[in-house]
């Protein structure tokens, strides 16, 4: 095996083995999407942060990144993200594979001071997930989907649900605080600033989404807000499907069926708007996220995280 830049020249037989890996999930996950094509890997080849795996002549796998940004989950370091269809493998020792690549890849990625890595992999592939978890990640999002189709639960008496006018979405506002309040606590530890919090008020009527509530009487207890394009990966730019980007319950009103009779309430309505697939993605280590979710969606990626120490930096 030989491991070299990933160039132009490769991505035609890269896109062969991203279809392949996907199909792969997708006898997992059936309800995943027919994709007839995957995005260009025009842009990987281009930045020089991939590289590629060679078996003679061969290409045998593939790993990029995108460029670089500061700031990396709000730290102090320089990270990038590897999407799902910006890697891949053959099945044939594809731990090993994996391997070697991260090896030349991390090494150009340090070099250029990017110490976040983030990849994204399917949540079926035993083996890349295991490969890179030895090489020191974690767990850290998941992307889940669901059909359209209405969540078996019991009705609750005396709960009203309706959708909010793009005037209205500031209402959440205090709900989208103790949201924010509660990613900022152990285990999480994404804190948010007040400045933060401030900022998507001001922007919260001219976010292209969505928001359905739970009503108490006139006391909003619950929203789920969501959007048809999130751009977390490629299935969720599909025509047919809505993604929840933002969810939260009152915890008085929570383990009652009250947020699965507002998620049926937000299925019907899409649903008879042609929608077919309801995309989530969440924080593996938000408890309360992972335990909800899980049950009533299936998840196909799990994205892993490494924070390489900075004394790599002086190297």
């Amino acid at each position: 095996m030989k491991i070299i830049d990933f160039e132009k020249k490769h991505v035609e037989s890269a896109k062969l083995i991203a279809a392949a890996n996907y199909y792969e999930e997708r006898e997992y996950v059936p309800i995943l999407p027919s994709i007839d094509s995957l995005p260009d890997l025009d842009y990987f080849a281009n930045n020089g942060l991939g590289v590629a795996a060679f078996d003679e002549d061969r290409l045998i796998g593939y790993l990029c990144c995108y460029e670089p940004w500061d700031n990396a989950f709000n730290s102090t370091a320089k990270g990038t993200f590897s999407p799902i269809h910006a890697h891949g493998s053959i099945k044939e020792n594809r731990r090993l594979i994996y391997q070697r690549m991260y090896q030349a890849a991390a090494e150009k990625w340090v070099k250029s001071k990017i110490t976040y890595h983030a990849i994204g992999h399917y949540a079926h592939d035993a083996e890349s997930l295991n490969a890179f978890f030895t090489y020191g990640f974690g767990l850290r999002c998941m992307d889940a989907i669901r059909s359209m189709e209405e969540i078996e639960c019991q009705p609750y008496d005396g709960i009203y649900f309706e959708e909010l006018a793009k005037s209205d979405v500031i209402r959440v506002g205090e709900m989208r605080r103790l949201e924010s309040e509660h990613m900022g606590n152990s285990p999480c530890f994404m804190y948010s600033s007040l400045e933060d919090f401030k900022s998507w008020l001001a922007r919260a009527e001219e976010r292209n989404s969505r928001v359905f509530v739970a009503k108490d009487c006139e006391k909003l207890i619950a929203f789920v807000e969501v959007k048809s394009s999130a751009a977390e990966n490629f299935v969720t730019e599909v025509n047919n499907i809505c993604n929840i980007c933002g969810a939260f319950c009152l915890p008085e009103y929570r383990g009652k069926n009250i947020y699965q009779n507002l998620l049926n309430f937000a299925i019907r309505k899409l649903k008879g708007e042609g929608y077919k697939l309801l995309g989530v993605d969440f924080e593996s280590f938000n408890p309360i996220a992972y335990s909800f979710w899980l049950k009533y969606f299936t998840a196909y990626t799990n994205s892993v995280v490494r924070r390489i120490d900075e004394c790599a930096l002086h190297n």
